[in-house]
This record gives structure tokens, C-alpha cells and sequence, in this order.
């Protein structure tokens, strides 16, 4: 079973091919901008290393966001368009806060496990999950005060992007974990795309959005 694994939600452009769950091969690229112009050629890149095409694919996972406006549209875009012109592959999505809780250990995880997300604003996208990985709360944008008077009591599992920032302020949390990642790694979100696919739970990709761009007149 081929499996490909893409994301241009964060800081750059992660692509991940396997084979039966093990990696084949791996593309990562930190950048601000420009993600767009990258994925597609790397995805060819990647595909022609194994001499494979992508109809060849049994699976694509693409990142479902949050992050920026742009790369979550162009990640997406890309994926249903592999959709259309290959419809034997089946097309996943995965948010951000699934792929990091994921990619929890067993000895990682707590009571409560908070993924948060930078926003490179004030507040931070954040979601909450139990020591099943079951959701407790739904995806959302919210201040660190809000966040924070979420985590009192248990122990706390943390793990994000955004995490660093979090903890700039003295927390009084009781921690667990603390995993600070520059972006979902590309790993985790292709085992949790895979683990959706063999539970039959087939989330077609929508844009996982928490807030309105930030549009202006350059």
C-alpha cells in the first residue's frame, strides 16, 4: 500500500511517501512563503524517485489546517484535484491537532493533552484531548488566560508549535510533557491518515479555519 503525505499549513513544505507504513521517501522545506510553487514539483520529484505515478497511490493524507490562509488552501486545493484525476485514490484529511496528538507515546500522554498551535498573533489555535485521545474540546482560537483556566487541576500533556510562546508566562500547571515542534511532524500525520483509513473513517479535506484572513492593500 503506497501512501502520500503532504502539508503546507506551517512554516514550510513536508511530504512523506511509504510503503506499507514504512518511509520511502521524505521531502521538508522551511520557508515563509512560496509553499504553492514547491509542493507540486516535490510531489513529482518524490513519486518519479520511486517510479511510481500518483494514481499508483492507494492513499493521500493532506494536512487540514489551521495555519496560514494560503498554505492551507494550496495543500487542499492540490488534494482534491489528485481526487478528481485519480478517483481510485482515496483523498483524507487530517488537522494539525490530530497529526500532534497522534504522534504522542503511550508514556507521553496524560490526562489531558492540549495541542497548541501558533497563530503568530496574541492568541493560539488550540484543542484539547483525554488520555484516550478522544477529543474534549472542538477546534478553536483562543487567548492564553482562556486556554489556561482550561488546564487546571490534572496533569497536562503540551505539544505544538506554539507551545514555546505559551510557556513564556509562568503556567502553574501540573505538566506531564512538554513537546515543542516547529510543525505536525509529516510521520504523524501520514500513520494518522493511515489509522482513519483502515477505521473506514474517511474525511474528505475540508479547510479547518478558526478565524478570518488577515487581508490588506500591499
Amino acid at each position: 500500500m503506497y501512501t502520500l503525505a503532504f502539508d503546507t499549513t506551517a512554516n514550510g513544505v513536508s511530504i512523506l511517501l511509504s510503503k506499507d507504513g514504512h518511509t520511502v521517501d521524505a521531502f521538508q522545506e522551511e520557508m515563509d512563503f512560496g509553499q504553492a510553487e514547491v509542493l507540486i514539483p516535490e510531489i513529482r520529484n518524490t513519486l518519479e524517485a520511486e517510479n511510481i505515478q500518483f494514481k499508483d497511490l492507494d492513499l493521500a493524507v493532506v494536512c487540514t489546517g489551521p495555519g496560514s490562509f494560503t498554505g492551507v488552501r494550496s495543500s487542499i486545493s492540490a488534494a482534491r484535484a489528485f481526487g478528481l484525476a485519480c478517483p481510485n485514490t482515496k483523498i483524507i484529511g487530517v488537522s494539525a491537532f490530530e497529526a500532534y496528538v497522534h504522534g504522542l507515546q503511550p508514556d507521553e500522554v496524560a490526562t489531558i493533552n492540549a495541542v497548541i498551535i501558533e497563530t503568530k498573533r496574541e492568541d493560539f489555535y488550540y484543542q484539547l484531548f483525554d488520555d484516550k485521545k478522544k477529543k474534549i474540546t472542538e477546534p478553536s482560537a483562543g487567548t492564553y488566560e482562556e486556554i489556561i483556566n482550561q488546564l487546571r487541576g490534572p496533569k497536562i500533556t503540551l505539544v505544538g508549535d506554539g507551545v514555546e510562546r505559551f510557556l513564556n508566562k509562568p503556567s502553574g500547571l501540573s505538566l506531564h510533557v512538554i513537546k515543542m515542534l516547529n510543525c505536525p511532524p509529516i510521520e504523524d500525520l501520514a500513520a494518522c491518515g493511515i489509522y482513519k483509513y483502515q477505521n473506514k473513517i474517511f474525511d474528505f479535506p475540508k479547510p479547518l479555519y478558526l478565524r478570518a484572513p488577515d487581508v490588506c492593500i500591499k
